[in-house]
């Protein structure tokens, strides 16, 4: 589904990735581990198309993304991609819900449907029945759950997660852990899990790092 072929990027004459090389297949769920700094976010941009690379390839489900214009990146993210972050960017003035379905509306699916898909995932990631509560209500694990939810609304074929549990205390950080493989598996996605924690990345069912010389298994 996704494989990266020698990509390399260069910021102001530093070289930041070095030949990385992936291959990753429908269900499989990997783990890149890093110091801060090392370029693991700039190789997740690298993938979703928002950062440029200098040399190699990103090929998607067949199609070489460094090819792609804008506008042909955009949409792929939309439709694709579903992304989690470590600073969960969930939206204070929606609701739970809305939160969830928001990936819908920007594609126009049905309020209804929107409706059943947000109630449906936040059941599967524990928090059904709050579909109607406010962000300011919720612990930084719930609304981590939150962004998980909203990053497989749309059924994305491939989930970027950047470190999702940097800010969460172990208890709430291995919780979302567990959520974040079972929904990935469940839905058939491929996803990648960004982080610095050994303890994260032994959820994953390969893992990698990634240092000066290039990305390789451990």
């Amino acid at each position: 589904m996704l494989k990266l072929i020698e990509v390399r990027k260069q910021f102001g004459g530093r070289t930041v990735l070095n030949d990385v090389s992936l291959e990753l297949g429908a269900g499989e769920y990997v783990a890149i581990l890093g110091e801060s700094g090392i370029g693991k976010s700039t190789l997740l941009n690298a993938i979703a198309g928002l950062e440029p690379v200098d040399a190699g390839r990103i090929v998607f489900a067949g199609e070489d993304i460094t090819r792609l214009d804008d506008d042909a990146l955009t949409r792929l993210r939309r439709e694709r991609f579903g992304f989690v972050f470590q600073a969960f960017h969930v939206l204070p003035q929606l609701s739970v819900a809305q939160n969830v379905g928001l990936p819908l509306v920007l594609r126009g699916r049905d309020a209804a449907d929107i409706r059943r898909r947000a109630r449906t995932l936040l059941g599967a990631v524990g928090l059904g029945g709050r579909e109607s509560a406010m962000p300011r209500e919720l612990s930084g694990g719930e609304l981590q759950r939150v962004a998980i939810a909203r990053a497989l609304a749309g059924e994305p074929r491939l989930v970027l997660a950047d470190e999702p549990t940097g800010n969460l205390d172990p208890d709430n950080a291995r919780q979302v852990l567990e959520v974040l493989r079972g929904q990935v598996k469940r839905q058939g996605a491929a996803g990648i899990l960004v982080t610095h924690s050994e303890a994260a990345a032994a959820t994953c069912d390969r893992r990698y790092r990634l240092d000066a010389d290039g990305l390789r298994a451990l």
